[in-house]
């Protein structure tokens, strides 16, 4: 029997195209992904060009984005497309973020007409990957402390520092890199092939294990004055693309809790416990139950919050309150989701466990929920707890 979870008829909400772009995206996530994505969290590898090029064909790669290659679709578009690949790994949408929300858009808002047109085509495309170095090992909720540092040489910049957590990294073609310099925080688009640029992949992770995350090392990085981004100065640049790519995540975590949640009425109804099926259980309609509320409201706020931006409205607190519900509700809903399969939910058979593990890295990065509460907090009361 086919569930639908859509209790509340957001496809009401939205329009034919956005309709057609989910369902495209959920054809590839199907056929593409799914079937490799437990090999693929086994071995902690993925074919990071291939798959670029195939969603750069599709137009997902800064589908956002208006000119240079880019699709010029709409912020709702684009969430449902996240959440579709979410629902199939955090990781594979983490890939799409990084490359669209951070380094793209961070090309496409402050960059230079050079460096948008050098750029942006290929990494629609997908024939170029780019990563967003920000986070510092030292330095992740409080950006303004970087120690990576740009100085003048003559008409030059030369960088050192290192970066950490970066998606991307090791298979980036262009690192965005902000660092500190005399006129405050700038940003900078490196090629990864100039010398003294490394990108070391971080092993041993228990979480995204299917997405390549890196550190950058910089060490006397030389850089013409053609590198920086001319239309960035100070955090607002960073921060505002870190807004791009928590939008994304909004939509992206319900995904995550949606396909967690049909693989746990599937295995509810098909598991025999004391002769009928586990789903016929009062305890396990109301967890259904209890779920599906959850994620029907995150969908909606979720659609809501795409409707603000498309009008030009929506504020950081706004986005806040999106990725720290969604998230936090999908990792919720996750764990339940694992007690419903019990032994079989830690299989790899399944899932739901690589979606928790997967969510307790979106519960922490593009700002933790202590961040995301702090700005909600601001909103407010007008007070910043920050410092």
């Amino acid at each position: 029997m086919t569930v639908s979870l859509d209790l509340v008829d957001v496809d009401s909400l939205l329009t034919e195209e956005e309709v057609a772009i989910r369902a495209t995206t959920r054809r590839f996530a199907d056929e593409r992904l799914r079937p490799s994505l437990p090999e693929w969290f086994e071995s902690a590898s993925i074919p990071a060009r291939d798959l670029a090029k195939e969603l750069g064909a599709l137009g997902l790669l800064g589908m956002h984005l208006t000119g240079y290659g880019c699709a010029g679709l709409g912020p709702v578009a684009y969430g449902l497309a996240c959440l579709e690949i979410e629902a199939a790994d955090s990781g594979m949408r983490s890939l799409v973020s990084v490359q669209g929300s951070l380094a793209m858009y961070s090309i496409w808002k402050y960059g230079s007409e050079e460096q948008k047109t050098e750029w942006l085509p290929r990494m629609a495309a997908g024939e170029a990957i780019g990563c967003f170095g920000l986070t510092e090992p030292d330095f992740g909720s409080n950006p303004g402390g970087m120690r990576t540092s740009a100085r003048r040489d003559g008409d030059d910049w030369i960088l050192n520092g290192s970066k950490m957590w970066i998606t991307n990294g090791s298979v980036a073609d262009v690192a965005v890199v902000w660092a500190r310099t005399d006129d405050g925080v700038r940003g900078f688009a490196v090629p990864t092939d100039t010398a003294g640029f490394s990108a070391p992949e971080i092993t041993g992770k228990l979480s995204l294990r299917a997405s390549v995350t890196s550190e950058l090392i910089l060490t006397d990085v030389r850089l013409p004055a053609s590198a920086m981004l001319p239309e960035a100065r100070g955090l607002s640049g960073p921060l505002g693309c870190l807004n791009e790519a928590r939008f994304g995540i909004i939509f992206g975590a319900m995904g995550a809790a949606r396909d967690c949640l049909e693989t746990a009425i599937s295995y509810a109804g098909e598991r025999q416990v004391f002769d009928k099926p586990l789903s016929a259980y009062q305890l396990t309609q109301a967890k259904l139950a209890d779920m599906a509320v959850e994620l029907n409201k995150g969908v909606l706020l979720a659609v809501h919050l795409g409707r603000l931006k498309e009008k030009g409205t929506l504020r950081p607190e706004q986005v806040s309150v999106g990725k720290l519900n969604n998230v936090r509700e999908a990792i919720a809903i996750a764990r339940e989701c694992r007690t419903i399969l019990a032994a079989n939910g830690i299989s790899g058979e399944y899932p739901v466990l690589r979606h928790a593990n997967n969510l307790e890295s979106v519960l922490t990065y593009e700002g933790t929920s202590e961040v995301h509460q702090l700005v909600i907090g601001q909103a407010l009361t007008g007070q910043s707890a920050f410092r």
